[in-house]
Formats: C-alpha cells, structure tokens, sequence
C-alpha cells in the first residue's frame, strides 16, 4: 500500500508491550501506532507524548528516531514509562496487566496547548482513550486537521457519546456487541456530532456509519501471527486512504469509503503478520 504524503499526528499513549514469554519489550500505544502506522503507509508523521526515562522509554525514542517519526515536541520526565505486559496464545494477544500509563498518568498534557500552531499543519490529529486527553478536546476541535478519537473497548456508552461532539471519526471495538447494539452506538455516535463513526469487532465484520448509509468489511481470512495492534493498522489504514482520497477529489464517495475500508483490512491482515505492534524488538 502506498499514499501522497501527508501529514498526521498520533498525540497521547506510547507504551513498551513487555512479552513476558519471550523477555522481549516492543514500542507500542494507541496514539504512537498511529503514528508509526502512517509512517509506513507514507505520511510525514509525527508523535506527541510524554516518555518516562528508564529502558523502556529510551527504546521506544530510539526506535521513533530510526523510523523517522516526528518526536521534537514531546516532553520527557523522570519516572516509568507507560508498560503492559503480554503474552500471546494460538496468535492471540492476552493482556496480563499494565501500570496504566506510567508516569504519563501524572504529567497533564496541557502543554499541547502551547503547540496549537505545530498541530495546525497536521491533516489528522488521532488520540485514544488512553491518552488522557479528553479535557483537551473542546480546543483541539478548533484546529484545521481532523479530530480521529479510538474509544477501545472499555468505555462508557453515556461518557464516549459525549465527546461524539468535538470529533470528526469515532472508532469503538466491540467485540462482545450484537449487531443491533453496535448500530445503535454508531447511530447515536453520528446524532451527536462525528462524521464518521465505526466498530471494529474482532473477527465479525467491521461496521462503519456515515449519515444514512451504512458500510461493512470482513476481516482478511489468514491466520494471525500475533494480533496485537490489529485495529491500530485498521484505524490507521480506513483514515489514511479515506482522507487523501477526499482531498484529492473533493468529494466523499460511497466507493472511497469502500476502498479505503478495504485497504484498511489488508494493512490489519499485514500487522497481524509482524511480532509486537510493528517489530523492534528488544530482548532483556
């Protein structure tokens, strides 16, 4: 897969995944997925974060560095960098526990609010439930990219459509939802203020909502070497292509949509392919 660059912003998470059963660390997080995803699929690419300063938070700068993501504007203090410890089963990733965030969790990412003119030149601006930036929103909303929100898999129906309002795509994982309870959430999701709103659901197709039109994507049928950062790519790869293909034809279409789901499906099928988010690996 190959996009016209662009440039994109994943802002909040970065964590090292710790593979217990292996004793290896990968670079990982919702936000700097997103970053690193973009990266591969060709955008100019940037981070925005907050790393602690032990092992694990010099890896992932130096693997950050070696890809060629943006980093100039994350803050970097002393403390534990953000942590989950995994292990995978039959292609699987099982989480076994995490220190939510590290020393992210005690640092405000308020100071992003001092770059509003950097994030001005970004296309996407992408966040996720774990990035601790919610408070952030009705600002970041004023910005000239466009608002991604991941709300994962554990949030609360009420509180995640609340911010339905500030956001241009809303992506939920709901791997345990009947079909009818995802279009709701996805209904009411758009009602409030998305553009876009999509559930991914594991290995059940994917549902996007846009306005009155629905759309659906089965996920590629190839067995998993480790699924960790599958919905990243997914999120990653739909933004990606849906964007660009907008910006070069002025116009949404039915059949970009499609189009860019399927690419999103494909680039899932790919990362599912590589140990950890996206490799880099490094044994303890």
């Amino acid at each position: 897969m190959g996009y016209r660059k662009m440039k994109v912003i994943g802002i909040g998470d970065n964590v090292v995944d710790n593979y217990i059963h292996i004793r290896t660390m990968f670079p990982g997080g919702n936000a700097l997925n997103f970053s690193v995803y973009a990266s591969m699929l060709g955008c100019e690419s940037a981070y925005l974060g907050v790393f602690g300063s032990d092992t694990g938070a010099r890896h992932v700068q130096q693997t950050l560095v070696h890809i060629g993501v943006d980093t100039s504007h994350c803050r970097s203090v002393p403390g534990p960098n953000g942590e989950a410890i995994i292990k995978i089963e039959d292609g699987e990733r099982v989480f076994i526990s995490s220190n939510e965030g590290g020393i992210s969790k005690t640092v405000p990412m308020e100071f992003i609010l001092d770059d509003l003119d950097y994030l001005q030149s970004f296309s996407i601006v992408h966040m996720s439930a774990y990035s601790y930036m919610e408070r952030y929103l009705p600002k970041l909303q004023q910005l000239n990219g466009l608002i991604s929100y991941d709300f994962s898999d554990d949030f609360n129906r009420e509180h995640a459509l609340s911010l339905c309002a500030y956001i241009d795509f809303g992506f939920f994982s709901c791997s345990q939802w009947t079909k009818e309870e995802v279009k709701e959430l996805l209904e009411e999701a758009v009602k409030v203020g998305c553009t876009i709103a999509v559930a991914t659901r594991g290995p059940h197709e994917v549902i996007l909502y846009k306005g009155k039109s629905w759309f659906y994507q089965a996920p590629r049928d190839e067995i998993p070497r480790d699924t960790l950062g599958a919905g990243d790519a997914f999120i990653t790869g739909f933004l990606i292509s849906y964007v660009e293909g907008k910006a070069n034809t002025g116009t949404h279409t039915d059949e970009l949509i499609r189009t860019s789901l399927d690419k999103a499906a494909s680039f899932a099928a790919e990362i599912c392919q590589v140990q950890g988010a996206f490799g880099h690996g490094l044994c303890y």
